[in-house]
């Protein structure tokens, strides 16, 4: 058995591979967050395996969404939950058994083809990390997030809506801008300040950074005829984060920690809503503002 520790955004966690890849075949974007062996409690367990899964769930309580792909989640008689990963091309590539608090969980593989287990394993360790630290202030969020001045700018919207292209349009105009994660970031509030984090997960730009910053802000996006920028009230703020937080509303306990990190973020961090169109003017626009709260 193939055995590592890795730490993203400040927790500890163990992978075990029983495979014959190398973890690092199928999780090459978790190399930049190995840890060396430390007797700092461990907040999760995964291993991987070829077995089949011999226990049988109670019902489908639920379809998660992971970058454009339904996940079907079904509960345990242990109060556990059990994910059926499908790839982009409906390739059934693993079934994840989690028990109730995310501390332990196993992958097992169900395809021969090493994309989809690759795929199907780093889909596996998100919804297990991003449900592990949901109870320590903790967020696995959907954006792109730009670094300036030591401060991280999180930029929130639906796909498509140009988070990306405006943290490239930072990167081009802004000087002193560092691209720290452009997908899956982490959030986290430790004592009473916001702190943004670089992650294994950043969709389809390969930046995994192990790399961190207070938060400077989010911004939410939308694509208007003009420029234009405004500080949201707490209840838009909350409704911006929230839609893009990983959550699983079924399960009260980890919903009802998600919902308190987010309160407990907002009484510091600001949200803003940019309408904007892709062009220098609105990085400038943004940058000026966000900056200068």
């Amino acid at each position: 058995m193939k055995t590592k520790q890795y730490k993203v955004a400040g927790h500890l966690f163990r992978l075990s591979f029983e495979v014959p890849e190398l973890i690092e075949d199928l999780l090459p974007s978790c190399s930049p967050f190995i840890c060396e062996t430390s007797d700092e409690k461990e907040l999760f367990e995964m291993s991987v395996t070829e077995n089949p899964c011999t226990e049988t769930p109670q019902e489908e309580i639920g379809q998660f969404d992971c970058g454009g792909c339904n996940h079907g989640v079904y509960l345990m008689e242990d109060g556990g939950y059990e994910f059926v990963i499908s790839s982009v091309s409906s390739v059934k590539c693993c079934l994840v058994r989690v028990n109730a608090d995310f501390s332990k969980a196993t992958v097992h593989l169900m395809t021969p083809k090493k994309e989809d287990r690759a795929f199907g394993t780093n889909n596996a360790l998100m919804i297990v990390f991003a449900f592990a630290t949901s109870g320590h202030n903790t967020l696995l969020i959907h954006s792109s997030v730009i670094r300036n001045n030591n401060k991280g700018y999180l930029f929130l919207g639906k796909s498509g809506t140009g988070k990306s292209t405006h943290t490239r349009l930072w990167l081009k105009h802004i000087p002193g801008s560092d691209l720290m994660n452009d997908d899956n970031p982490v959030i986290r509030v430790i004592d009473g300040k916001t702190f943004v984090y670089g992650s294994p997960w950043s969709g389809k730009t390969p930046c995994y950074r192990n790399v961190e910053a207070e938060a400077g802000a989010f911004v939410q996006l939308e694509q208007k005829k003009k420029n234009e920028i405004r500080r949201e009230d707490i209840l838009h703020s909350f409704a911006h984060i929230l839609s893009s937080v990983s959550v699983m509303k079924w399960d009260k306990r980890v919903y009802n920690d998600i919902c308190n990190t987010i309160s407990e973020i907002l009484s510091h961090t600001p949200v803003y809503h940019l309408g904007c169109l892709p062009d220098e003017e609105a990085a400038r626009l943004s940058h000026q503002t966000v900056t200068s709260a």
